[in-house]
């Protein structure tokens, strides 16, 4: 049984780290936040704990994301966190050392890939691999990534949106941009600032795009009242918000997300444009969920468009995959000893 428990497979994002076990799924799927008391830098929470303190805390404690566009931005708290996630999905197995797979952006630099292998030995791992972010949710979405066919994967995410073309198992044209979840966490925040005078939170901009986000205008509109604070007065006020204008708020980010996958498009060899005409372009990553984003890629790129099943969990899905067949995917992995 022992055995068993010794490989981990963690999908790193910026906004929520999923860890899966293979046999039996993903079986943590907590923020990448993590609370320091600024004094000692303490750590005293992570994940769901220190999530509920992000922007509710005292000066002297400070709850942030040390993940940045998908890489890491502070070393020894990302080290934690990975230590925190590992012991909490071992469980009492934790004795064991586990070999970690883990998912980085398509434009990683080596420095930034280093650093993550680094991060997973210390915190614990015998052996450390990571793997392009677009293979991993390519394998998760259940594309079969050896063929030598073309397939294109956009992954939308917190931090970076990845689009790769991939075929006979590795990546033959991709692009990262820095624009995803959080960008357009942080458009709908600027639009209702100056739209309404109304100062909110992250946490309620990402609130509004999950309850009444679209991509495209909608006939009927959903509606939101949200609360936060008057720049005018200083004082609590609740504004009402529609669909509609937060398709107008985001447009900007979603333009930039369909200019990469353009982009990446444009660069494909034309066999595998061929390839990528009939099967389509597949959508993985939380953000892909957005409410008739698929249908709007496909109006501006001209190819038909679906989302993958469960696009939160591709990724998370293929490291499990693909730690299961570590020789037939040795291929795709950068190893550390």
């Amino acid at each position: 049984m022992k055995l068993f428990y010794k490989k981990l497979g963690i999908d790193l994002g910026t906004v929520n780290t999923l860890v899966f076990l293979p046999g039996k799924g993903v079986v943590l799927n907590e923020p990448s936040v993590v609370a320091v008391l600024l004094e000692n830098n303490k750590i005293l929470a992570v994940g769901n704990e220190a999530k509920v303190m992000i922007g509710r805390t005292p000066e002297a404690i400070m709850a942030y994301r040390p993940m940045k566009d998908g890489v890491i931005a502070d070393y020894k708290v990302t080290e934690a966190m990975l230590s925190y996630y590992m012991k909490k999905a071992l469980g009492r197995f934790s004795f064991v050392k586990p070999e970690v797979l883990i998912s980085v952006p398509a434009g990683v630099t080596s420095t930034e890939r280093r650093a993550v292998i680094e991060a997973a030995i210390k915190a614990g791992a015998k052996n450390a691999f990571v793997v392009k972010e677009p293979i991993l949710a390519a394998i998760g979405a259940g594309i079969p990534i050896y063929e030598a066919k073309g397939y294109i994967v956009v992954d939308i995410g917190g931090g970076t949106t990845d689009a790769a073309v991939i075929s006979l198992g590795g990546i033959v044209s991709s692009t990262s941009v820095k624009c995803a979840g959080n960008k357009i966490d942080e458009s709908i925040a600027d639009y209702i600032k100056k739209t309404f005078n109304l100062a909110i939170g992250d946490k309620t901009a990402e609130e509004i795009k999950i309850k009444i986000g679209s991509a495209l205008p909608v006939d009927e509109e959903f509606s939101m009242v949200i609360k936060g604070r008057d720049l005018v007065s200083g004082l609590p006020r609740s504004v009402e918000i529609k669909t509609n204008e937060i398709v107008k708020a985001i447009s900007r980010e979603l333009r930039e997300i369909i200019k990469a996958i353009k982009d990446v498009l444009q660069e494909t060899p034309p066999e595998l444009a061929a390839d990528i005409i009939d099967y389509g372009i597949i959508m993985t990553g939380g953000t892909s969920a957005l409410r008739n984003l698929p249908e709007l890629v496909f109006r501006r790129v001209g190819v038909k468009t679906r989302l993958a099943e469960k696009p939160l969990y591709c990724v998370a899905k293929g490291t499990g995959i693909a730690l299961e067949h570590l020789d037939s995917y040795k291929r795709v992995m950068v190893a550390k000893r």
